[in-house]
């Protein structure tokens, strides 16, 4: 399915120089001179390596259009990781090139999620939008430091660096967006 560069998303998966990518991440630039461009950075599907691409704006791109199909996270062992398809009850193990590493963080035992088939290979497994995690480690907050909106670094259970607003404490539950690794909320 063809897209304008404008209409790419990170997480969607495009045929470019003859390879499938998982575009990982995107800016917008609209320099003063010139043409708008998107630029991507990129991962291939089969050998992970790294792209950066540069996309005009109006440049048409192949989109694959993958099948998600929702599995349920049983469990890992070593460098495998085994899911169970949701309606089939069909299990399927994944090794750590098929599951980045980020995604690999996230994934708790019984945790829905969503794996993306391409000509029935699995591409991409999916975890949650927004997940509830605990504060492993955060700097404690300078009486006066509380006047300016700053944000400050923290450490999940997990391991994941982000960044959390001057009252998360060491032990929090927040909320997180995981394709962007950001905070949404502290949780109730």
């Amino acid at each position: 399915m063809k897209i304008n560069a404008i209409d790419l998303k990170i997480g969607n998966i495009i045929q470019h120089n003859n390879a499938l990518w998982r575009v990982n991440k995107l800016s917008h630039t609209q320099p003063g001179k010139g043409g708008a461009y998107i630029q991507a950075e990129m991962k291939n599907i089969t050998n992970q390596s790294k792209l950066n691409e540069r996309f005009r704006s109006a440049e048409s791109i192949e989109k694959i259009r993958a099948e998600e199909i929702d599995h349920q996270f049983l469990f890992r062992s070593g460098d495998d990781f085994t899911f169970m398809n949701n309606q089939t009850y069909e299990q399927i193990v994944l090794n750590t090139d098929q599951v980045n590493e980020e995604t690999a963080k996230f994934l708790q035992d019984g945790m829905e999620v969503s794996i993306e088939f391409y000509d029935e290979k699995p591409m991409t497994v999916n975890p949650p939008e927004n997940l509830v995690i605990e504060i492993a480690e955060t700097e404690a907050v300078v009486k006066g430091q509380t006047a300016s909106s700053s944000y400050k670094p923290a450490v999940l259970t997990n391991g994941v660096r982000l960044t959390v607003p001057p009252h998360i404490e060491i032990g929090d539950k927040i909320k997180i967006n995981t394709k962007e690794l950001t905070y949404i909320e502290k949780s109730k």
